[in-house]
């Protein structure tokens, strides 16, 4: 029988000599330095450019179009009017356009349907009149001519005028506004003895003062309507003196309105369309 092999015990296994360090390789060339070393300062640069870039992008996301230079959006000419809110109706009564009041009355305050002044703007305190309501003669002063102030004076006498309200001011560029609601029975006077006959064509009937030529402006646009009223512009054509003036009628139901700005200069259709509309907004 063969001798059997004895294993050692564990750990009395003999120590391999140890393995000698290779030797140092050649230093790198001089070129292989510069390339090492360009390489370091671009992957540097890379990451200063990423972390401002992303600095960058974060600033503009957190800034208002405006605070952006090459980005801010300029003003169209449009006012800051307060919000408008219509005055509320006496219990059970309906609006000026609904299906239930066929006179079309507004049974709001009439005065509480002016516009109010925009933002910066100083009131014109005579147009309050007294308590709020303006004298006829007063109203009338905007027409030039003697003779239609009479005949409209005339006109609105028998028509069963009942009640004027106004409102105006002057904007920081000079651009005076009034607004005068008239107020009288039933819409069918308004419309029928009024607007229609008198104010409803390219040409008023009777002309306001300190205006040579009045034309339709052809530049408001017929999209922007307002339920329940109905709106003639006018514009005031080459050549004119120092101011230019526009100004509009509007019928909403028993109201008959006019809205008049004068500028020295050039009276601007952006803030005159603006006011326009939002006047009719609030009889509507």
């Amino acid at each position: 029988m063969s001798e059997q092999q004895v294993l050692p015990e564990a750990g009395s296994f003999p120590t391999p000599p140890p393995v000698p360090a290779a030797p140092p390789g050649p230093p790198p060339a001089r070129g292989d330095r510069r390339v090492l070393r360009a390489a370091l300062r671009w992957t540097a640069a890379v990451v200063v450019f990423a972390v401002a870039g992303a600095g960058t992008a974060y600033g503009i996301t957190r800034m208002e179009r405006t605070d952006v230079p090459g980005l801010a959006t300029e003003s169209d000419g449009r006012w800051d009017y307060p919000p408008l809110t219509k005055p509320p109706l006496p219990a059970g009564r309906p609006g000026p356009a609904a299906e239930s009041n066929p006179a079309g009355t507004h049974h709001a305050d009439l005065r509480a349907l002016l516009l109010p002044a925009p933002e910066g703007a100083k009131e014109d305190a005579a147009l309050r009149g007294e308590d709020g309501w303006l004298a006829t003669d007063d109203f009338l002063k905007e027409y030039g001519e003697k003779e239609d102030r009479d005949e409209f004076r005339q006109k609105l006498t028998d028509a069963g005028l009942r009640h004027i309200a106004a409102r105006g001011w002057t904007t920081g560029d000079g651009t005076r506004t009034r607004v005068y609601l008239l107020r009288f029975d039933t819409a069918a006077m308004v419309e029928d003895t009024f607007f229609t006959t008198y104010f409803s064509y390219s040409d008023p009937a009777y002309s306001v003062r300190g205006t040579e030529s009045m034309g339709f402006d052809k530049g408001f646009s017929e999209k922007i309507v307002v339920p329940g009223v109905q709106r003639t512009p006018y514009v005031e054509a080459k050549p004119y003196g120092k101011e230019q003036e526009r100004y509009a009628y509007l019928a909403a139901g028993d109201v008959l309105a006019l809205v008049v700005q004068s500028r020295k200069g050039t009276a601007h259709a952006v803030p005159f369309r603006q006011t326009v509309v939002l006047q009719s907004q609030l009889l509507g």
